[in-house]
C-alpha cells in the first residue's frame, strides 16, 4: 500500500518538537546497564530502535521500567546472563553492534537475529574484535551467536571503515574488562567521528578514564561505570528534516530545545543549509531556519555526518545546478545501500543523479512524479521523499511505517507542519 506525502502550496512555516536522540538514548541505555547502580534517562526516544534496545537489555538481565512517554528507569544486574531466546536487532545498528559485547560479558551463549535486510549490514569488524578478546562468535553477519565470557582485555585492532559503531561498541565495555582495553582502528578511513566522540564523552561523564592515544587509538582504563541520571538531547538529524521543509519552500521553521553545543553530527546541517542559501537564527534554546528564494548548489563532505546525506541530497535535487556529496561511501552498508537507492529513486523522478566512489553527484531543479518512491525499509528514504514531495506534487512512498525506526509520529508531525 502506497502513502501520499503532503505537497506544500505555500512556504512551510511553524514549529516542530523533535524527540530525543536515537544515538544518545541507546548509548545511555547501554551505559546504564553497565553502571554500578540504578539510574534514570529523561527525554529518551520512544521508537522501534530504542524499544529493541530495551528488550535486548532485559533479555540479558537488566531491569528497565518506563514512566510517561520519555523517562526510563534502569537497574543493572549484578552480572549479565545469556539470553534465553534469540535477541531481535531489527535493523538497528546500535542494537546489533552494542549489545553483543554486553552478551560476551556473560557466561553462556546468546543468539542474535534481525530483519531480512539485517544480514546485509556490516558486522565483521566488531565480531572479530570480540573473538580477539576471547569470545566465541559463529558467523560474521546476522544471524550469529556470541558465547562468553570475555578474557581480561588488553590490546585489540579492528577495521572500522564500515562504521564507527565498531569502535563505540567495544569502547562501551572496555572498563568492565579487568585489564581495560586499548583499541586501535586499522582501515582506510573512520566515518562519523562525532559519534565516537559522543561515546567517549558519555563514558567520561560516568567516571571512566578514556585516553585518545592518537587519531585511531583509544585506551580505556578498568574500573566502574558510575550510575548517572541523564537528559537526552533532541535528535538533531531528525530535526534537520523539519528544518529542510523551510529550506525547500522558502519558509521558516523553528526547532525548540536545540543545544548551544552538541557532539551530534546533526549539528553539521546548519552549516550546509547556510551554504545552500538559508538563514539560521538562534533565540535562547531555539533554532530557526528561513529558506532562500532559490537553493544554491553546493559541494560538501559529509564524512563526519553521513546520516544527513539523504536530507541534504533531497535539497540538492531541488537546487539549480550540479551538487556533490563526498565522504559517504560507507552508507552503502546502512539500512540499505543508500547511494544506490538515491540514484534509483531520483532518476525515476527525472532528477539526474550518479554515484561516485565516495558519494553522489546530483543535478537539481526539481522533477516529476512517475511512480511510487521506494523506501527500501529505510526511514531516511521516507525523509528524503517527504522533502521532495513538498515541491513535486503527487509523490507516494511504498512503506511509511519504516519511519517508526526513529520517529513513530513522523506522519502526523510532518502533516501538521506542512498543512498548518
Amino acid at each position: 500500500m502506497t502513502h501520499l506525502l503532503p505537497h506544500a502550496l505555500s512556504p512551510v512555516t511553524g514549529r516542530a518538537q523533535v524527540p530525543g536522540s536515537k544515538s544518545e538514548t541507546n548509548r545511555a541505555l547501554v551505559l546504564a546497564a553497565l553502571a554500578d547502580g540504578p539510574s534514570t534517562i529523561v527525554g529518551a526516544l520512544k521508537s522501534r530502535d530504542s524499544d529493541l534496545m530495551v528488550e535486548a537489555l532485559r533479555a540479558l538481565g537488566v531491569e528497565v521500567s518506563t514512566e510517561g512517554s520519555d523517562t526510563l528507569h534502569v537497574s543493572p544486574p549484578t552480572a549479565f546472563h545469556a539470553a534465553e531466546h534469540s535477541i531481535d536487532c531489527g535493523l538497528a545498528g546500535t542494537v546489533m553492534r552494542f549489545v553483543p559485547p554486553l552478551a560476551a560479558l556473560a557466561d553462556g551463549a546468546t543468539a542474535f537475529h534481525g530483519d531480512p535486510h539485517a544480514s546485509e549490514r556490516p558486522m565483521a569488524g566488531i565480531l572479530e574484535g570480540l573473538r580477539r578478546l576471547g569470545a566465541d562468535v559463529d558467523a560474521d553477519r546476522l544471524p550469529f551467536t556470541v558465547t562468553g565470557p570475555l578474557g581480561r582485555g588488553g590490546e585489540v585492532t579492528v577495521d572500522s571503515t564500515a562504521t564507527s559503531q565498531f569502535v563505540s561498541g567495544l569502547l562501551l565495555i572496555g572498563s568492565r574488562l579487568s585489564d581495560g582495553l586499548t583499541l586501535r582502528h586499522d582501515g582506510e578511513g573512520l566515518p562519523s567521528r562525532p559519534h565516537i566522540a559522543m561515546t567517549v564523552e558519555m563514558l567520561r561523564g560516568r567516571g571512566v578514564e578514556v585516553t585518545e592515544v592518537d587519531e585511531v587509538t583509544w585506551r580505556v582504563a578498568p574500573g566502574p561505570i558510575a550510575a548517572v541520571d541523564t537528559r537526552v538531547e533532541p535528535d538533531l538529524t531528525n530535526a534537520s528534516v523539519f528544518l529542510a521543509a523551510a529550506a525547500a519552500t522558502g519558509g521558516t521553521v523553528t526547532i525548540p530545545g536545540w543545544p548551544a553545543e552538541s557532539l551530534q553530527p546533526g549539528m553539521i546541517f546548519l552549516d550546509v543549509a547556510e551554504e545552500m542559501g538559508a538563514t539560521i537564527t538562534r533565540d535562547g534554546d531555539s533554532v530557526t531556519l528561513t529558506g532562500p528564494d532559490k537553493l544554491r548548489a553546493v559541494d560538501v563532505d559529509l564524512h563526519a555526518g553521513s546520516e544527513l546525506t539523504l536530507v541534504v541530497a533531497s535539497l540538492m535535487a531541488l537546487a539549480e545546478g550540479e551538487s556533490r556529496i563526498r565522504g559517504v561511501a560507507h552508507i552503502r552498508g546502512h539500512e540499505t545501500d543508500r547511494l544506490a537507492a538515491l540514484v534509483n529513486e531520483f532518476t525515476q523522478l527525472g532528477i539526474k543523479a550518479s554515484e561516485t566512489e565516495d558519494g553522489i553527484v546530483i543535478t537539481g531543479g526539481g522533477g516529476t512524479y512517475r511512480q511510487p518512491f521506494e523506501t527500501y525499509a529505510d526511514h531516511r528514504l521516507v525523509h528524503a521523499a517527504a522533502i521532495l514531495g513538498l515541491r513535486i506534487p503527487g509523490i507516494t512512498v511504498t512503506d511509511l511505517e519504516c519511519v517508526g525506526k526513529t520517529m513513530p509520529d513522523f506522519e502526523r508531525d510532518w502533516s501538521t507542519l506542512v498543512n498548518g
